[in-house]
């Protein structure tokens, strides 16, 4: 026979599931997109993280060419659509956005942005919903960055 306590456990957590499904996939504070030639700013939570960001919090490291803008921005591409649970929303010659599923179906904003003026492919990640995101932005970046410099592409 299941205890009283077991099956108030129970309920909480069912409660909880389904109130985190139902905001699974949401739509993203600050919409992803270019501004004035730049990727969208974070929001204060640090569940962001953008090479245009300029607070400590929030920045991270461009990637740095070694290559040609092309090479490096076909490779960039290339890693991007092969990521697990991801999805590319809209492409231009110069621009990518793609949508990122966490292993619990929250949806996370993967963008880039080829700047051969300046010799880099800027890059934002940030989670559409909740306030931390236990560095999985962060962590996505840096491993499309390792990937990148294993392939020659950026330093």
């Amino acid at each position: 026979m299941i205890g009283s306590r077991t099956l108030a456990t129970a309920a909480l957590l069912l409660l909880m599931c389904a109130a985190l499904s139902s905001c699974r996939g949401g739509k993203s504070p600050a919409a992803p997109g270019l501004r004035d030639a730049r990727l969208a700013p974070c929001p204060a939570s640090p569940n962001c993280v953008s090479s245009d960001a300029a607070d400590g919090e929030h920045r991270i490291a461009p990637l740095q060419l070694a290559a040609t803008p092309d090479e490096a921005w076909q490779a960039v591409r290339q890693l991007v659509a092969e990521l697990p649970r991801t999805q590319v929303i809209s492409e231009t010659p110069d621009y990518l956005h793609a949508e990122c599923r966490t292993l619990l179906g929250f949806v996370d904003d993967l963008e880039v942005q080829l700047r051969p003026a300046e010799n880099i492919i800027a890059v934002r990640s940030a989670s559409r919903l909740g306030y931390s995101d236990l560095g999985v932005n962060r962590k996505r970046v840096e491993n499309l960055r390792a990937a990148l410099i294993r392939r020659g592409m950026v330093r």
